[in-house]
């Protein structure tokens, strides 16, 4: 029997990494106390979680994997504000290395807002290259969302530092762009590197309008993001549309 106490062991699990779940099994698994083999079985569980989501990712890839060879800087574009009432249309554009590890990518939507950030912060460390483009309410209007949308994403792509070979997008051709594209519909949660480019666009929208929040208060831009919630269109009704709504977007409600 170990001759730590059952509440240091319940420490050491408490601040065990994923890389440390065998070792733990190894060293407290013979332990015949039922506390230390309750952890011992949740290290386990955590490491049968962990394999599963390592398969999940390499599923990920599948589609970085068919272009690999022939186009080794792949980059997935992902928009994030295509129908608030407010702020702008974000796109990001992102170069993932080939060895690429970084678990629990998904579909931005699909995350927690502290996964998203925490995954932000991982995602601008490791990539190959990170390009971010907006565009503004008052282009939104002047062109429309969908032209809007396109002009963010080759505002991202000409922000990479490096150039990309081959472009995944989330189900859209961009036009007028000279670069091999695929267009995968639901591609956020079907390639590795759109995933990412939908974390970092969603992430990067959102601080922003937590930022606005702050200079145009009343909207509740910090919670709704621009989105059309009954509380913001009460607010748009009776304060009138700040310098960010779009005006094309909001003619039913004032």
């Amino acid at each position: 029997m170990n001759d730590k106490n059952i509440k240091d062991i319940k420490e050491v699990y408490t601040h065990l990494t994923d890389e440390d779940l065998q070792k733990f099994v190894d060293t407290y698994g013979s332990d015949e106390r039922s506390g230390v083999l309750k952890l011992v079985e949740q290290a386990k569980k955590r490491q049968e979680r962990l394999t599963a989501e390592k398969n999940r990712i390499e599923k990920l890839k599948e589609y970085e994997y068919r272009y690999w060879d022939k186009y080794p800087h792949i980059c997935g574009i992902d928009e994030v504000g295509r129908g608030p009432l407010a702020g702008p249309v974000v796109a990001a554009a992102v170069i993932l290395p080939k060895d690429c590890s970084i678990l629990y990518i998904n579909d931005s939507k699909k995350l927690s807002a502290a996964k998203r950030e925490e995954l932000y912060e991982i995602i601008m460390n490791e990539a190959v290259a990170v390009g971010i483009g907006m565009v503004s309410p008052a282009r939104i209007d002047e062109i429309n969302i969908l032209q809007a949308t396109y002009e963010a994403m080759r505002d991202a792509i000409s922000q990479l530092s490096t150039a990309p070979d081959l472009l995944l997008n989330d189900a859209v051709t961009i036009p007028e762009v000279n670069l091999p594209q695929v267009p995968i519909i639901k591609g956020d949660a079907k390639s590795i590197s759109i995933g990412a480019a939908s974390i970092i666009a969603k992430v990067t929208r959102d601080r922003l309008m937590e930022e606005y929040d702050e200079i145009l208060p009343g909207y509740g831009f910090a919670q709704n993001k621009g989105y059309g919630t009954g509380e913001h269109i009460d607010a748009l009704k009776k304060m009138g549309p700040s310098p960010i709504h779009r005006n094309s977007f909001i003619k039913n409600f004032i």
